[in-house]
């Protein structure tokens, strides 16, 4: 089980981003295009670096939806290795079997 503040951390994260996605997103396309003048690419960019760190769609970490747990993450399932493991045995996902050859 993940910490509580890690957890809470990380979804305050996924909402910076989304607040700021579509900003980040244009400012990205004017310093992407070649025919922006230089003085408008770099407004652009020192708008993009005042913006905070934790707006970066990488800052935030794939975490497990049941424990919070940040290792083996599967996305397929949203789970990590461990909880998927347990969670298919039970036969809580469907159409998964264990392998045996």
């Amino acid at each position: 089980m993940a910490k509580k503040s890690k957890i809470a951390k990380n979804e305050q994260r996924r909402l910076t981003v989304a607040r700021y996605a579509a900003r980040r997103a244009i400012l990205k396309a004017i310093i992407r295009d070649p025919h922006t003048p230089d003085t408008e690419r770099a407004a652009a960019g020192a708008e993009l670096r005042r913006q905070p760190r934790d707006a970066s769609a990488t800052r935030v970490r794939n975490r497990d939806s049941v424990d919070g747990r940040p290792r083996g993450y599967v996305g397929t399932f949203g789970l990590s290795r461990v909880n998927m493991r347990q969670q298919a045995h039970a036969g809580f996902l469907p159409g998964v079997r264990k392998s045996s050859w």
